[in-house]
């Protein structure tokens, strides 16, 4: 099967999903982090969260207004400084 019909099939079971013809496999649902707790936990500022996470301030900003939502490695790392607070310390450090 070449890769057009596999985005092809692909595609065509998302839309008998959306239409409610047939169920999905799986579904994954992410929780999205509370950005402002997991820094005020930390006791660091908004310039030094962005640093350690290599962002801007802006991002950090929008993060914790909700403007945004961290996706991606972000969201891992945030995920993991939430259970882990320990490992924001490694990532301040470098």
């Amino acid at each position: 099967m070449s890769i057009f019909d596999e985005l092809k099939s692909s595609l065509e079971e998302a839309v008998e999903i959306h239409q409610g013809r047939k169920t999905a496999s799986r579904i994954t649902r992410f929780e999205i982090a509370d950005v402002k707790s997991i820094r005020d936990s930390l006791q660091v500022s908004q310039a030094e969260f962005a640093k350690a996470l290599g962002t801007s301030i802006d991002t950090i900003k929008s993060w914790e207004s909700r403007r945004r939502n961290p996706t991606g490695l972000a969201a891992k790392v945030l995920a993991t400084i939430q259970d882990n607070p320990n490992f924001y310390q490694e990532l301040s450090v470098h």
